[in-house]
């Protein structure tokens, strides 16, 4: 098993040796491109055949010799073909596999060496121990030989993998001794491994990347390679820092960002596996907390670095870093020493925030943590819930509103303050409260009034300072500010004045303040959140009432529904379109409001018709209709007056739908039981269609002119409705209140052929005085069907002179039409 982990390594160290040295050789190409004084060897040994040495010093760089001729450099003209790594199976099994091959293979044998000596039992445990820490302290020496006569050796690989093989041999010696044969104590063998882990860091800037890989691997296994059973926590984490801190500052120093990304991993891996070990103790809360801030905060600070690479790993790391710390405050039962550990974190990330601005996300980061971790602290106590929260604000909001303040801040130092307020406030009312409380609470009113300030304040600095942000997060932070504002005065205030107090609030900012228009926006729309129950309630009742079902007063909102949740929202946006709000959302906005401004009235209405005249539907339903439709055309008139020509039109359409809809479909006279009256045309028809008549004709004066087909759809609703009204006036007079309630007779349906034969005429004879086409087709056509109910239905229930009498009207009748319309025909010719 043990061998085969060697030689997953071996395969790993080969692979990233293989990626580096490609690396290597592209950036030797490129410095030999540029525009440098040329160095004698580089003049006469080619790019492509030097053979990088990974070291600090600059001569480390030693070219291989070469009896190929010397190939002339790429002048500025001639532009060289780009150089791309390729697969060369010489190159990878002739000069790289070999060596690291041998690397491996020394490894091995040493590996064996010590195992052999062990089974065969040919010295004492201390001497074979030795034996084998002399074997890889040999390799490390030759390593060290073949570094001296590189001259000679001509390739830094070698070096590389006797370094590498003395090292892995070394960390086998100790693992082997400590672990699998117990000859020494888990102490030693782990001081042992951590000796070599700082002695691979160490030759790492010698050797290079073999050495470094090495000290990566071994020293993050070391812990588990010596499986003690009661570890030293203390101990444990000093080494890890150790460890995470050095390979870190090493790969920053070798300029391998990936050295450090990895143990930052590495690190955090550990710190992982130990906050799910369940520590309690209070000694080992504090070694770890402490071991979680370096790794959260201190060493993504160090390492440095640039770029959305190293962005992220901050981010990861310090996210990391807050979430285990999160449990280990948990599994702490949230006491004072694990949430200090949490403030320690936040206060050092607050710190390296304030001196570079790359480390402010991962400040924004922690602070998103410790407020979730507010939120799932089970039952805690007011005080030390005040003292945590005030600690945070403190950190995640001063330290942000100082950088504004100073003139440093970024957006996200105003998102960050305003997610911070908004997030405390969350967690205690969450905790200990609730946004519309049954009792005045003033301690919680001043907690939030006191964290709406932190975006008022942000604000205010920024006008003090060169600052400006952009327009997303002033709008936010106006909303947070507004919002927690409102939520403070939601715990002392009654809660049926909330809602124009909102509306109220939305009204004077938009008004007097109109810079700050996204807080008035932001109280317009906690108004109408106040009308959501009342609009739910009338639109279930309009939906029912659309199918067909009445309305009934009972089923709509009540006058106090009315009043104190819908009329504020109305007022509230209102205000707010016609003050602050931008053009591009004035029309959405205004559109709303005058949707909540009719059913607030429809409902008024409908109450205070049922006070007056009763809430029968049979009774009262033609005429409750008619005035309600009236008020939306007189509502449409004023709107006309004042120029809205939008709000005009989209009110009279309104109240000729409610008419077309609820009059002549669903609820017509003529087949529902709707009472209409006993008098002859006076009665409560003659209203309900002389506003559907008046909708018709304001259309046809407000619309386009230049529209011929909504003329045309216009003067054949006109004719329609003219047409139904007469007849059901004419059902009246044989039928009286209730039209339903009677069948129709012979006369009355003799009757209504008459009066289409008489519409006929009337059409006719206004569409040749006002030059109307439409009139004169829709004459045509009221003709044709009267002619079709003459021959189709009236003939078969008439006999003798009846039948006679009507066939001559109707012959009479198509004769003069006949030549009148062609009259109207000649008349444009002549």
């Amino acid at each position: 098993m043990v061998l085969l982990v060697f030689l997953v390594l071996a395969g790993a160290l080969a692979w990233l040796w293989r990626r580096v040295d490609t690396l290597e050789r592209e950036v030797v190409r490129l410095r030999d491109r540029a525009p440098m004084p040329a160095s004698p060897a580089s003049s006469t040994i080619p790019a492509e055949r030097q053979a990088p040495v990974e070291t600090v010093s600059p001569g480390a760089l030693i070219p291989a010799p070469s009896a190929e001729p010397v190939a002339d450099a790429p002048t500025a003209e001639e532009e060289p073909e780009p150089w791309r790594p390729r697969f060369d199976f010489e190159d990878l099994f002739g000069r790289l596999l070999p060596i690291w091959a041998g690397g491996v293979t020394l490894a091995v044998a040493g590996f064996f060496l010590v195992r052999w000596s062990i089974d065969a039992g040919l010295l004492t445990p201390p001497v074979r121990v030795v034996l084998a820490g002399l074997f890889g302290i040999a390799l490390i020496g030759g390593a060290e030989v073949a570094y001296r006569w590189r001259e000679r050796v001509a390739d830094p690989r070698v070096a590389q993998a006797l370094a590498g093989a003395g090292l892995a041999t070394l960390y086998a010696a100790f693992y082997l001794a400590g672990t699998a044969y117990g000859l020494i104590g888990s102490t030693f063998a782990f001081i042992g491994l951590a000796l070599v882990t700082a002695a691979a860091i160490a030759l790492s800037y010698r050797f290079g990347l073999p050495s470094a890989v090495l000290g990566l691997v071994g020293g993050f296994a070391a812990p588990a390679l010596v499986g003690s059973e009661q570890a030293n926590l203390p101990l444990l984490t000093l080494y890890l820092a150790l460890v995470t801190t050095g390979l870190s500052l090493t790969g920053r120093r070798q300029n391998r960002g990936w050295l450090g990304m990895a143990a930052l991993a590495g690190g955090l891996g550990w710190g992982g596996l130990l906050t799910a070990s369940e520590i309690t103790r209070t000694p080992d809360v504090a070694v770890l907390g402490a071991y979680l801030v370096l790794l959260g905060a201190v060493i993504p600070a160090i390492s440095g670095g640039e770029g959305r690479t190293h962005w992220w790993v901050r981010v990861v790391a310090s996210g990391l870093a807050a979430l285990q710390l999160a449990v280990l405050v948990q599994q702490g039962g949230f006491a004072p020493l694990a949430w200090g550990m949490y403030v320690l974190l936040g206060t050092a990330l607050a710190w390296f925030g304030w001196r570079d601005a790359a480390m402010r996300e991962a400040s924004a980061t922690a602070a998103a943590v410790g407020i979730a971790l507010l939120l799932v602290w089970p039952s805690p106590a007011v005080g030390m819930f005040t003292g945590v929260s005030v600690a945070l604000a403190a950190i995640f909001a001063g330290v942000p509103l100082a950088q504004i303040w100073g003139g440093t801040g970024r957006d996200l130092d105003f998102a960050q303050v305003g997610g911070v307020a908004l997030g405390l406030a969350l967690a205690a009312l969450w905790q200990f409260g609730s946004a519309l409380p049954d009792s005045p609470q003033p301690g919680m009113a001043l907690a939030l009034f006191a964290l709406g300030c932190l975006p008022a304040a942000a604000l205010a600095l920024a006008r003090l300072s060169p600052l400006s942000p952009t327009a997303g997060v002033r709008i936010a932070a106006e909303a947070i500010g507004a919002l927690l504002a409102y939520s403070a005065v939601a715990q002392i205030a009654p809660q049926d004045a909330l809602a124009w107090i909102a509306a109220l609030a939305a009204a004077v900012l938009a008004w007097r303040w109109r810079q700050f228009a996204a807080a008035s926006a932001t109280f317009a729309i906690l108004a109408a959140l106040w009308a959501v129950e009342p609009l739910y309630d009338w639109l279930l009742a309009g939906s029912q009432a659309l199918a067909g079902v009445p309305m009934k007063v009972e089923d709509l909102p009540s006058v106090r529904m009315t009043g104190l949740p819908l009329l504020p929202a109305v007022v509230g946006g209102g205000a707010w379109t016609l003050f602050a709000a931008p053009a591009v959302a004035r029309r959405i906005t205004g559109a709303a409001v005058i949707v909540a401004a009719a059913v607030a009235a429809h409902v008024l209405f409908r109450h205070l018709f049922a006070a007056l005249a009763g809430s029968d539907f049979v009774v009262t339903g033609v005429i409750e209709r008619a005035v309600w439709e009236a008020i939306l055309l007189g509502a449409a008139w004023l709107a006309a007056t004042r120029n809205y020509r939008g709000v005009a039109i989209g009110l009279a359409v309104t109240a000729f739908a409610h008419f077309a809809w609820f009059s002549l479909v669903l609820h017509n006279p003529l087949w529902s039981a709707q009472a209409v009256g006993a008098l002859p045309v006076a009665n409560a028809v003659l209203p309900s269609f002389a506003v559907g008549l008046a909708a018709l004709l304001l259309l046809r004066r407000w619309l386009p002119v230049g529209t011929p087909a909504i003329r045309w759809v216009l003067d054949g609703a006109i004719m329609t409705v003219i047409a139904v009204f007469a007849l059901t006036e004419l059902r009246q007079l044989f039928a009286g209140s209730l039209l339903s309630s009677t069948p129709v007779g012979p006369t009355e349906d003799l009757l209504r052929s008459l009066i289409g034969i008489v519409l006929a005429v009337g059409f006719l004879l206004w569409g040749a005085r006002t030059h109307e086409r439409s009139w004169r087709i829709g004459s045509l056509v009221v003709m044709v069907i009267a002619v079709l109910k003459v021959f189709l239905i009236d003939a078969a229930g008439l006999e003798g002179l009846a039948r006679i009498a009507s066939f001559m009207a109707l012959g009479f009748s198509l004769i003069g039409i006949g030549w009148f319309y062609a009259r109207q025909l000649r008349a444009p010719v002549q």
